[in-house]
């Protein structure tokens, strides 16, 4: 049974970064495309950005380019999304999601599997 469990959340200060960590565990026996979501409270879950399996092709939303990046090592099952230069308004929720397919999909709906996310709070 293939679970994702994300890692690295916590409070920053605006203008600081945390680094999120995603570990697939169990055997997928496929590629697949990886993207990080998050919920604020009382919003609806966004796409924040998704990387291809070779990790060649990426794709943010407007609201954090420049300021993450998102980054994976196959040998470790592991995504990565690193935040830089953090606003209270990036306090949510993430999660990252598994899409089994060649795409880089942005919708919730297209994702096969999600971990349970975790917390990020950017204080002023």
């Amino acid at each position: 049974q293939v679970q994702l469990v994300e890692s690295g959340g916590g409070l920053a200060q605006a203008g600081g970064s945390l680094r999120l960590s995603c570990a697939v565990s169990g055997r997928t026996w496929r590629t697949y495309a990886m993207g990080w979501f998050r919920q604020a409270p009382g919003k609806e879950r966004e796409f924040v950005a998704v990387i291809n399996w070779s990790g060649d092709s990426t794709y943010y939303a407007d609201s954090v380019k420049g300021r993450f990046a998102i980054s994976r090592d196959n040998a470790k099952n592991t995504v990565y999304l690193q935040m830089n230069s953090l606003k209270p308004e990036d306090t949510a929720v993430y999660y990252c999601a598994v899409d089994f397919s060649s795409r880089l999909p942005t919708t919730t709906t297209e994702y096969d599997l999600w971990g349970q996310g975790t917390q990020v709070t950017v204080s002023e």
